[in-house]
């Protein structure tokens, strides 16, 4: 995707969350400020579309959370010029904890105690929209939400997902492209011969931090594979057998493919996102 390509699709992402906001009768807005990609770019697209003033970020740290992750939320929320709040989670995880230890003795830690932190954000961010009338963004990109690489009732809580028809390597280079554009000098009104999007987030490997030294490469293939897979069965049609003789795997292929019609069930839950014209839709 070249530069041009980017920049358009860009574009049409603002406008898309401008209008929805817009009609719906909402004038501010906030998400869930993780230290993360798919946030960043959230944050940039709603500032850009909304205003520095009408956005909040908020940060939700955890026990597993990195002072990386943390400085790099800050350094987000001070880049875009936009307020960020801070709400631990770590007093409501012990007791969720505390409350289900009965039930749960005896068990190890796993995805059961990872979605629990996710939840517990998404209840947080829920209670400030309602209390402050604000508009939630949700971040998940179209790899994550095509794998089911996401948390129902969690990290899907919100009225739009600005990325749902961007796979994570197009989040990848259009926040490369942001920084390229502002450091030329053409920041759009966001920036302007700076930083937006900190490099040390679209340095580091993506990362949920549920749990220690979480990667997303140990739940999904690396994305640059992931999205090719990807790329040839949702966009392009391509049949199992000619995604194959394409040279793809047949192992991961089958797994990509089964993994994706099984998530089916989470799809059909989420909020609407934007496809690249900045159109909201409801599927992938």
């Amino acid at each position: 995707m070249n530069a041009a390509e980017l920049d358009r699709i860009e574009e049409a992402l603002v406008s898309g969350i401008r209008d929805f906001t817009k009609t719906r009768g909402f004038k501010r807005a906030h998400l869930g400020f993780s230290g993360g990609l798919d946030s960043a770019l959230v944050a940039y697209l709603a500032v850009k579309a909304m205003g520095a003033e009408n956005l909040t970020g908020i940060s939700m740290p955890s026990r597993f959370t990195s002072q990386q992750s943390k400085d790099d939320a800050a350094q987000l929320a001070a880049n875009l010029g936009c307020r960020l709040e801070t709400l631990p989670i770590e007093e409501c995880f012990t007791a969720f904890l505390s409350t289900l230890k009965g039930v749960f003795e005896n068990t190890s830690f796993d995805l059961t105690e990872e979605n629990l932190q996710a939840r517990i954000r998404g209840v947080l961010l829920m209670a400030y929209s309602n209390k402050f009338g604000s508009m939630l963004f949700t971040t998940g990109n179209k790899s994550e939400i095509s794998m089911g690489y996401c948390t129902l009732y969690g990290d899907t809580c919100g009225a739009l997902a600005p990325l749902g028809d961007l796979f994570k390597t197009e989040v990848f280079a259009l926040c490369r492209r942001i920084n390229e554009r502002s450091f030329a000098g053409a920041g759009g009104g966001a920036g302007g011969g700076r930083e937006i999007i900190p490099q040390a987030i679209i340095d580091r490997p993506p990362t949920a931090e549920l749990r220690e030294n979480q990667k997303d490469s140990d739940s999904l293939p690396p994305y640059e594979v992931l999205d090719a897979i990807l790329e040839l069965h949702l966009c392009a049609k391509v049949s199992r057998d000619g995604i194959i003789e394409k040279g793809w795997d047949a192992q991961l292929v089958d797994r990509v493919i089964d993994t994706v019609g099984r998530m089916e069930f989470k799809r059909s839950q989420l909020p609407p996102f934007l496809n690249k014209a900045g159109i909201p839709v409801q599927s992938i």
